[in-house]
Parts: C-alpha cells; sequence; structure tokens
C-alpha cells in the first residue's frame, strides 16, 4: 500500500506515535507485528543480492525485522539520530558497543557511578581480552580530561546516574573525547529522549534499555543504540550479523507501542517524584534524598539545563543509621513494612518500585567499588509510578516508622 511520507521537522509527540515502516497492504493503523524467522525470496538472484546487502529486503530474522525497524525507526526519530539499532537487553546493546568499537590495547574512561552490571563488563570481563579502563568522577570534567591516553578510543557515562542520579555535563564530555580523538556514549535510560537528547550535545552514540521507560510497564527486556549511519550500520550492524543479540519482533512491537506515550509518563513520573522527594527530604528517619529536580541536589541547575526542566523518575534516598551494618537494617525494614509499593529491582514501570542497590544492582561489586561510588548500605531506590501520591507518602510512612 503506498503511504505519503512523514512531514518533515514534527514535534517528538508526533514522531512517537508516526514514525515506523510503511503500512502493508492490509492498511493496519497499529503497526504490524511480524513473528517469522525467515523471508521468502521472489528469486535466487534477489536472494543472493540481499544477502550480500546490495539490496534492501529482509532475508533471516536475525538479521531484520519489520517490527524492529518500525522500533528502530521510531526510536532514532525520538533521539534526533540518523539511526538506531535494537539488541535483546540493554546490557547486551552495551556489550555490542564493545565489540564494535574496542579492541586489544584500546583504553576506555567511565564514571565510578556507573550502572554495577556495566562497570562488570567494560571494567572486568573486557580487561581479559585487553581493554583498559579508568574509572573517574562522574561530574570532574577535569578528571576525564586528565584519564585521556593516546590510545583512548570510548568515554562512557549515564546520566543521571543509577541509583544516585548524578548528572554530568554532557558538552564538556563531547569536547574532551574529541578533542582527543574518542567517541562519547551517553546511556540514557533515566531521562529517555523525552527529557534528554545527548545527541544534539555532541554524543556519538546513545544506549537504551528498553526494559525500562521506553516500554513502560515491565512488561519486555528491550536494548537499543542510536547514533549516526556510519557508526550504527557500518561498524555495528556487521557485529549484530554475526553475534546475534537481537530483538524479537514481540518485544520491540511493545516497545514500539510502549514509546507511543513515553511522553506523558514521563512527564507525570517526573512530577510525582519531585513531590515524592520533597516530602522524603522532610521526614525525619530520612539522612538525604538524591533527585536532580531537587535544589539541594548538587548538579540541580545542569540538570534542569540538560534535561528540560524535569529531574526523571527515579530518586534515592538514605535512611538514618549509626553504622554501616545498621544502615542495612534500618534499610531492609522500611522496605519489608511497606505494602503499596514494590520490592523490585526493576524501573520505568508505571508502578513504583523499590530496591536496595548495594545488595542487588551493585551487589557483585567490592565494598570498596561501592565506597567509591558512593552506594552506602543504608541507601534506597525508587523509581517512582504513577500511583495517588497521597497513597505513597502513606505506604513510605508506614515503613519509615518501623525506625
Amino acid at each position: 500500500m503506498s503511504q505519503h511520507p512523514l512531514p518533515e521537522n514534527l514535534h517528538i509527540d508526533t514522531l512517537a506515535v508516526r514514525a515506523a515502516v510503511d503500512r502493508s497492504q492490509y492498511g493496519e493503523n497499529s503497526e504490524a507485528l511480524y513473528l517469522t524467522s525467515g523471508y521468502v525470496q521472489p528469486d535466487a538472484e534477489t536472494a543472493a543480492r540481499r544477502f550480500a546487502g546490495e539490496e534492501e529486503g529482509y532475508t533471516y530474522a536475525r538479521l531484520g525485522n519489520p517490527t524492529v525497524t518500525s522500533m528502530e525507526m521510531r526510536l532514532a526519530a525520538l533521539e534526533g539520530a540518523e539511526a538506531c539499532i535494537a539488541t535483546s537487553t540493554g546490557m547486551s546493546a552495551i556489550l555490542l558497543m564493545c565489540l564494535g568499537l574496542l579492541k586489544s590495547g584500546d583504553h576506555v574512561i567511565c564514571s565510578h557511578s556507573l550502572f554495577g552490571a556495566t562497570i562488570k563488563l567494560i571494567g572486568g570481563e573486557f580487561a581479559k581480552f585487553g581493554v583498559q579502563t579508568t574509572f573517574v568522577s562522574q561530574t570532574d570534567v577535569a578528571e576525564w580530561q586528565a584519564a585521556m591516553k593516546p590510545n583512548t578510543r570510548l568515554l562512557f557515562t549515564e546520566t543521571p546516574t543509577n541509583p544516585l542520579t548524578e548528572v554530568c555535563d554532557i558538552k564538556a564530555l563531547a569536547n574532551v573525547a574529541h578533542a582527543g580523538g574518542a567517541l562519547l556514549v551517553v546511556d540514557n535510560c533515566f531521562a529517555t529522549p523525552i527529557l534528554q537528547r545527548p545527541i544534539a550535545m555532541g554524543a556519538d552514540l546513545v544506549v537504551h534499555s528498553g526494559t525500562k521507560y521506553l516500554d513502560g510497564q515491565g512488561r519486555v527486556m528491550a536494548g537499543a543504540l542510536c547514533g549516526t549511519i556510519a557508526l550504527i550500520e557500518d561498524v555495528l550492524g556487521p557485529v549484530m550479523r554475526s553475534a546475534g543479540m537481537t530483538l524479537s519482533p514481540f518485544n520491540a512491537w511493545v516497545v514500539l507501542k510502549g514509546l507511543e506515550t513515553l511522553s506523558i509518563r514521563m512527564q507525570a513520573q517526573s512530577q510525582q517524584a519531585l513531590l515524592l522527594g520533597q516530602w522524603l527530604e522532610a521526614q525525619p528517619q530520612v539522612a538525604r534524598v538524591y533527585y536532580p529536580g531537587l535544589k539541594s541536589h548538587p548538579q540541580h541547575a545542569l540538570a534542569m539545563a540538560q534535561q528540560s526542566g524535569l529531574g526523571g523518575a527515579v530518586l534515592s534516598f538514605e535512611v538514618k543509621a549509626p553504622s554501616p551494618e545498621k544502615g542495612r537494617e534500618n534499610a531492609f525494614k522500611v522496605m519489608d513494612a511497606m505494602r503499596t509499593v514494590s520490592l523490585c529491582t526493576n524501573l520505568g514501570d508505571v508502578k513504583t518500585l523499590v530496591a536496595h542497590p548495594a545488595s542487588t544492582s551493585h551487589g557483585r561489586l567490592t565494598e570498596a567499588q561501592r565506597q567509591v561510588a558512593g552506594i552506602q548500605q543504608s541507601l534506597i531506590r525508587v523509581a517512582v509510578g504513577l500511583e495517588h501520591l497521597d497513597d505513597l507518602k502513606a505506604d513510605f510512612l508506614r515503613g519509615l516508622q518501623t525506625l
């Protein structure tokens, strides 16, 4: 079925519901879910050209699928990127990035405050293959600059970070990377393109765990990388063909549908998070709240400028405790007493979730690594959902009153 191309310069909310492959001959209004592992070719010569990359066309599900392509087109449009490649999980997206961009003898600079699995993957697993990693302060641009070496190929950061919501200056880090001939990669999981578009600020690649806000309801796992056609198709594409960390069509379809409501969810959940953070700051059992939307946050001004004036939907707080051992005990007491929110290590759901980072997402790190990253035993991470705010306050109060 013929379809008129979308007009140029559409707003992001429109792209979130309209960017996709052309409709089929049946004229479906909701994008089709193509569940197939193979594709019938019109003739042998066409098949040969398609497998050789000389002609566009689907050949095998590991190499491409129309539903996955729709999801990639939509996310690329939201990020303001030329192209996108979808993967089975967020961590597989980071793995694909490393396999495509790094080799033995290369050097990577990362924030101390990265997600625990990312630290283990880049700093641990890739060290076995001769990739060197230097970890620096998330917020000190001078440390990133000082860590640069002639063999530095990549600067990798997430902003805001998980779980302390530290914010880095994307434009400044892009300048550092490019001056040294390196690439800047930004994990945009917490902010999403609704609040923050790193490519517009100089980033070369954007990483997503589609499992989180892009899906938005905790249903499927997915990942993605957004960037230039040269990076996505020419560098990362061949690795994907060989390694096969492919996103399933069903999961792509779920994320595709999730992207349609991403804007209204991020705005509503960010507003909820701000109000809950302000309330938590006033509670006598709380030692500190980490949230970019609060004026008490060290990078508040930068976050408001970089994240469209919103702090995102994740916050963390420390309960008061006289020792690390007591901090863990008190954090567990608070979480175990809650009845409305879910004790769950995911985030991005419309249901509010709480987790204890020191024993879950950052549990595989050494205590020394956790201390450098600022992950205390008394810390609780909160991914704020869409429940009524009064019910959330009542549930957190139920937990805090156990102390």
